[in-house]
């Protein structure tokens, strides 16, 4: 993103020497790189500071906009990140950088009907983005429109593999609900989970199997999971980690790569999702990925 930002940043110059003076318009230069320098180590707050100082010599410049969106949405300040972001977007409308910013808060803020409207602006232009849509439609509880996309998709040749799969999980027939006794007392959670398949019920019973290590009936009920709650990242992340066990590597990336899409606001998750692509990366013998996504749950769990 910071060569995004760098790119609209040159398009802009050409007015910027123009409406400034020499001085201010290096003042203006000075304040902006150091801002990006400030967010690279993190520093939220005090880039902030710096791209005030650049809306001061010069109001509405729609690259101080960008990155005071992208800093603000760092520090988990979605309304202002929002705020900004939207009065880059008024200078220009069909910026995909500005869009998919965009589309990445009204994803934070869990407004995913309107993080709809947006992708759906970018695919028309950009065909291939209409992918990001079936994650859309699924975190907005809308597995039929999931299914739509997904269609559009497979008939304009745009299904890659991992949708290819998500596509298979979530056309399976719904399982049934099997109705039996069950114990007042029971910690046979598999028997609870077949009473009443609630999303609540299948994370008891995933735990469960995940710690007495029965691998083979892990990847069984994630499987399941999958097709009941194809928006629980959980699910795939327990799904992933059994087919690792069972030795799918190809299978539990693509899996992994999927549920991680997920993910909102959850560095917990999020780093054991990239140990467990490391797990996969270590199977199919791709040791510097493997290091890679290893480092990068390190990094999130300091």
């Amino acid at each position: 993103m910071i060569l995004n930002s760098l790119l609209i940043y040159s398009q802009d110059r050409v007015s910027t020497s123009l409406d400034l003076s020499e001085e201010s318009n290096i003042k203006f230069q000075e304040f902006f790189f150091n801002a990006l320098s400030q967010k690279a180590i993190l520093n939220y707050k005090k880039a902030i500071e710096y791209l005030e100082d650049c809306n001061e010599i010069k109001p509405n410049d729609i690259s101080v906009f960008f990155e005071l969106a992208k800093n603000y949405l760092k520090l988990n300040r979605r309304v202002e990140s929002l705020e900004y972001i939207d009065l880059a977007l008024k200078q220009d409308t069909n910026n995909l950088w500005l869009l998919e910013h965009k589309v990445a808060v009204l994803k934070r803020t869990a407004d995913f009907s309107k993080a709809i409207i947006v992708q759906e602006k970018i695919a028309k232009k950009y065909p291939k983005k209409k992918q990001a849509l079936v994650f859309l439609h699924l975190q907005n509880r809308d597995v039929d429109g999931a299914k739509r996309v997904l269609s559009e998709l497979e008939e304009a040749k745009l299904l890659n593999s991992r949708l290819r799969l998500l596509q298979e999980r979530i056309n399976k027939p719904q399982p049934k609900v099997t109705s039996f006794a069950v114990k007042a007392v029971s910690t046979d959670f598999r028997a609870i989970f077949e009473k009443e398949k609630s999303y609540k019920n299948l994370q008891r019973l995933l735990k469960e199997l995940t710690i007495r290590r029965s691998y083979r009936t892990l990847l069984k009920y994630s499987e399941e999971g999958l097709t009941l709650f194809p928006a629980q990242p959980f699910v795939y992340l327990m799904n992933g980690k059994a087919l690792n066990k069972n030795g799918q590597y190809s299978k539990a990336l693509q899996t992994l790569q999927n549920g991680i899409d997920f993910v909102i606001d959850n560095n917990k998750i999020e780093a054991k999702f990239y140990l467990e692509i490391a797990v996969s990366y270590k199977g199919l013998h791709d040791a510097r990925r493997a290091k890679l996504f290893k480092d990068k749950a390190s990094k999130i769990l300091k």
